[in-house]
């Protein structure tokens, strides 16, 4: 009930003062209503379609109805951003379901591995398993170390199917100390030498021994990659390993996938699978047209060498009862030499250094001097002898100066440049899947699985 209160005739309101003052109230209401209530409704529409599309992902599609994504193997080729908001609406129709991630194998029509050394933490060796798992490869036999080998890895890796971990016990060592390999003249100049060249070696053996495995479990492919790679499958239309390999004549022995290395844009990256979409195009995959050389110094950036790491590619290998490791990027097979072949399109992303830490962990793992004469002993490559020195006598505000410097591309002119040349390349396809991965419930169901109690799980990250 509306109080009026008294008032003097003289200071009164007309009447018509009064239905103008009343018709006011009446808009200034109805505005006030709209500010209100309008916001409330977009943000209740929001948050029902996104619970919506996050219950609707952790729902399991019988897999007899599930298509396969199309994405689009150009968007290596493309720096807009549409081409991840594309590639997120082709992974719509992925199934990323823990049950159906480990439960699709039998669908393959060709049976993949991966063998790999690793100290790898569980967030980095869930997220690289489990992307896998997505375009095809069945099974992984991994060679654990480090944080790779603690009890609570061990017990999530162990309760994946098709995840083999092996430990490095004084009965694996005594089993490789019977290797053949040790009588390979190739592998002479790799023993008894610290760093990476005991990485190398031990690689090797492991490799030699994963091939055993891998027959024994009925694979038809086997690949060597580490932890910080991505196999990429691009030039298909399902974005799947399977299909490039079902592909090949059944002639071919050995398939190579150059490498692309990551080009990082800042120096607080977190999770590299899942925040960086930029990298340098390895020099057999550049356009004809991208004039390499005029922009070599510029793209080196004063580094050594264009690619801080390797760039001859890795390759995987048809599994035949005379194959045998040849290094750690190729394989061969015995009194033979495989017929290769290199793919056109698919690589391998290569995401080395892409965090800052790296620069430390890198340092923590070799017990070399930091001087030019010791380092030399210890890195095959330039760039890791650089890094390592940095990290062994800088302050850590030195060591962010040098990174940014060496590392990180914060140069918007020269990437916009580079990239218009094709010697930088955006690629997204990875990055949607890791964030779908991570959204869509996998990795819980893995703690669920192994009844682990205290593990850091990856954390869900916005798409950007």
């Amino acid at each position: 009930m509306e109080v009026v209160l008294p008032i003097s005739k003289s200071l009164e309101p007309s009447s018509s003062t009064r239905f103008w003052s009343n018709l006011k109230k009446e808009h200034i209401f109805k505005i006030v209503l709209i500010l209100v209530v309008l916001p409330i409704s977009v943000f209740l529409l929001s948050f029902f379609l996104q619970w919506h599309t996050n219950v609707t992902s952790l729902i399991d599609i019988d897999s007899n109805k599930l298509q396969p994504a199309q994405v689009n193997s150009s968007v290596s080729n493309d720096n807009d951003s549409k081409v991840m908001e594309q590639s997120l609406q082709n992974l719509q129709r992925w199934n990323f379901t823990y049950n159906h991630l480990n439960h699709n194998e039998s669908n393959l029509e060709i049976k993949i591995c991966i063998t790999s050394t690793t100290s790898a933490g569980l967030n980095r060796l869930l997220q690289w398993i489990f992307y896998h798992k997505a375009i095809g490869v069945s099974n992984f036999f991994l060679f654990v170390e480090g944080e790779a080998a603690t009890l609570n890895s061990s017990k999530v890796l162990d309760s994946i199917p098709g995840v083999h971990a092996i430990p490095r016990t004084r009965e694996l060592e005594e089993q490789q100390a019977k290797s053949r390999l040790w009588n390979d003249t190739r592998m002479t100049i790799f023993m008894n030498k610290p760093c990476n060249h005991r990485l190398f070696l031990k690689q090797n053996l492991n490799m030699e021994m994963a091939i055993v495995m891998a027959r024994e479990a009925g694979m038809e492919w086997i690949f060597h990659f580490d932890t910080d790679e991505l196999l990429y499958p691009a030039g298909t239309t399902e974005y799947s390993v399977v299909e490039l390999l079902t592909q090949l004549p059944e002639d071919v022995d050995t398939v190579v996938f150059l490498n692309y290395e990551a080009a990082v844009e800042r120096d607080n990256i977190k999770e590299p699978f899942s925040e960086v979409s930029m990298f340098k195009k390895n020099l057999g995959h550049l356009p004809a047209d991208s004039n390499f050389n005029v922009y070599y110094n510029e793209a080196t950036r004063n580094n050594p060498d264009f690619f801080l790491a390797y760039g001859n590619g890795k390759s995987g290998a048809r599994i035949q009862h005379d194959l045998s490791p040849s290094g750690a990027h190729r394989w061969e097979y015995d009194n033979r030499k495989p017929k290769e072949a290199t793919l056109k399109e698919a690589a391998i992303l290569h995401y080395t250094y892409s965090r800052f830490s790296d620069l430390i962990s890198r340092r923590d793992r070799c017990d070399c001097k930091p001087t030019k004469e010791d380092t030399e002993k210890c890195f095959f490559l330039n760039f890791d002898r650089s890094a390592f020195i940095i990290a062994s006598n800088s302050t850590e505000t030195e060591m962010r100066h040098w990174y940014n410097e060496h590392v990180v591309w914060n140069d918007e002119v020269l990437k916009d440049k580079l990239l218009k040349t094709g010697i930088l390349t955006r690629i997204y396809a990875p990055l949607v899947i890791i964030r779908r991965l991570m959204q869509s419930g996998v990795f819980a169901s893995i703690m669920a699985s192994s009844n682990a109690t205290s593990l850091g799980m990856v954390e869900t990250l916005p798409i950007r």
